[in-house]
């Protein structure tokens, strides 16, 4: 049966369960990095706090977050974002990060591109008029993080930078046993996340010629040992714990920029420590990350009654 463009184009859902509500999303990516933001068909998260909300999301929704990073309808580097209301008087917005394994407590390219998304959606006040730049603040699981996003015309316009959470390094030449390899030294260095960083060459490899699977597969060695990851792009939290730990190592001073290019997609992503900090007993500095997040689409999920894989499944 031949169809016209303007029949195609009546919004209107495929079957489903009707007792199941459509997840509305829009897609974005930073540096390649994925983001899947929710705009409506979750339920309410309960809880007093950011934390006790993913609590409550881990315990009660989780089957939300399989549905929505797990294939069919995402993949094992899929990255999400639920906004929820804040307890914190100076957020603009909470944000719950979900990933293929779980709920982490920080996400770089994620506050980049919500940056972005909060300006543009209307989740903050418009600029004044003539302003160049809005600020964004973000209540994630790890802290309140600044995003400072250019604008004209109170809409959002090029890269986004954002203001980090205390960095600090946690060991240096730390030894650690990673199949395979033997006694490898690692650093370790906090973003808003731990990160574990060494150089590649220790593993055997050369981060220019090597294949992005072969890169992939010694992090995931060594992620058994020490917890650490690989990204499409260099990755905004682990750009901070990156700074931190150079800081800290003595390699480069305050609002002294870096640039990490991603080895996969090009992208690159600039940081540098702009004030000295504590955590705790800890010296550390806040960072601040700069990149560029695009919107890539908009999707309505849906599931049909009586699919085995409604809440989707993850191939390894």
């Amino acid at each position: 049966m031949q169809t016209t463009e303007s029949t195609l184009a009546v919004p209107r859902l495929p079957p489903h369960d009707p007792g199941t509500p459509a997840l509305s999303v829009v897609d974005m990516h930073t540096g390649g990095e994925p983001l899947r933001i929710v705009l409506a068909g979750c339920p309410e998260v309960i809880g007093p706090t950011l934390l006790a909300k993913r609590r409550y999301m881990r315990q009660h929704l989780d089957h939300l977050r399989r549905r929505l990073m797990y294939e069919p309808r995402g993949h094992r580097d899929m990255y999400g974002a639920v906004l929820v209301p804040s307890e914190l008087p100076d957020a603009h917005l909470g944000v719950l990060f979900l990933h293929n394994e779980g709920y982490s407590s920080m996400c770089g390219h994620a506050v980049l591109a919500l940056g972005r998304f909060a300006l543009d959606f209307g989740l903050v006040p418009a600029p004044p008029a003539g302003s160049r730049e809005a600020r964004v603040n973000i209540h994630c699981p790890c802290g309140l993080v600044a995003a400072f996003v250019e604008c004209e015309g109170g809409l959002s316009r090029g890269p986004v930078r954002f203001h980090s959470v205390p960095a600090f390094a946690l060991a240096t030449d730390l030894l650690v046993d990673v199949p395979g390899h033997g006694k490898v030294a690692v650093d370790i260095a906090y973003g808003g996340a731990f990160y574990a960083f060494l150089s590649a060459e220790k593993l055997g490899l050369d981060v220019c010629s090597a294949k992005t699977r072969d890169l992939v597969d010694a992090a995931s060695t060594v992620t058994e040992a020490v917890k650490a990851q690989v990204d499409r792009s260099p990755t905004g939290s682990g750009v901070t714990a990156r700074i931190a730990l150079q800081y800290h190592k003595g390699l480069l001073e305050l609002n002294q920029t870096r640039a990490f290019k991603s080895s996969a997609t090009g992208s690159v992503f600039t940081g540098k420590a702009v004030r000295e900090a504590k955590c705790g007993d800890f010296n550390a500095v806040i960072v601040e990350v700069s990149g560029q997040a695009h919107y890539t689409g908009t999707a309505r999920f849906i599931v049909e009654d009586g699919d085995p894989l409604k809440d989707g499944f993850l191939l390894k």
